[in-house]
């Protein structure tokens, strides 16, 4: 068995990646972390986790959207870890430019769907032979994949109709990758953020400030980096042993149909 429990973050040096790296930390969590920022670009942030850690943080620079960095980000992860109980797909981009559903370009959907769909799937596809592996030979090894997807899954946002689809992807790869794995022991959970404060949302700030004083959610906040990362801790401490292939929502209520 593994001598202590190890997680991969994708986007995981800002907004909400970060949030659930700092709650893997929390839990004892050996941790890497990926963005697309050169390391020495975050050397203070890493140097503060490393701080907060009982044990080593990594960075694996990359684009899990680009097929060739995926692949050596994959190798990159193995090799300073040697094992990896948890992946968390959450890396993830707003359209560039939002704009009519109507003038959309191909370049941006592609982009978008490259980054928060195909890289999130074939990263699953590769780190879950290792982990199907590393299950078969030893049945006591944990192993765990936490999608973030967001309320776009369902929530119809004309004006980046592209992260929408790309978010509503998710929720069927999550219960694809849930169906597969539950026979080798590997539970697949998906998370939906709602209104969260990240540099995502920074540029419509005001106009979610005054949606959320008019009601907009039922709990009458943003939810924070933190509220996604207290997800992740309940999940992979293995407290929703019987839930494979479910969505939790992190909206503070805000899909919740109201009359």
């Amino acid at each position: 068995m593994a001598a202590h429990h190890t997680a991969f973050v994708t986007g995981g040096s800002r907004g909400i990646g970060l949030g659930i790296v700092r709650s893997l930390i929390g839990q004892g969590y050996e941790v890497a972390l990926n963005g697309v920022r050169a390391e020495r670009d975050i050397g203070d942030l890493l140097a503060e986790l490393r701080e907060s850690s009982e044990r080593d943080v990594h960075y694996v620079q990359g684009n899990v959207g680009d097929t060739e960095e995926r692949e050596r980000i994959v190798d990159e992860v193995y090799g300073k870890l040697g094992h990896l109980n948890v992946l968390v797909n959450n890396a993830g981009v707003a359209p560039r430019e939002r704009g009519d559903l109507l003038d959309m370009s191909e370049h941006s959907y592609d982009r978008v769907m490259g980054i928060n769909l195909k890289g999130p799937f074939f990263l699953t596809q590769a780190i879950a032979r290792r982990m199907v592996a590393n299950r078969r030979e030893d049945d006591h090894f944990s192993a765990y994949v936490i999608n973030v997807g967001s309320i776009s899954a369902t929530v119809a946002s004309i004006n980046r109709g592209q992260y929408c689809t790309s978010k509503a992807g998710m929720g069927m790869m999550t219960q694809l990758f849930a169906a597969r794995l539950a026979g080798e022991g590997i539970p697949v959970y998906e998370l939906r953020p709602g209104i969260i404060k990240t540099d995502m949302t920074s540029a419509v700030t005001e106009k979610y400030d005054r949606l959320i004083a008019d009601g907009l959610t039922l709990q009458p906040r943003w939810g924070t980096p933190k509220d996604v990362g207290r997800a992740v801790a309940a999940l992979v401490r293995g407290d929703f042993p019987y839930s494979t292939g479910q969505v939790i929502m992190i909206d503070g209520g805000l899909t919740i149909p109201r009359l």
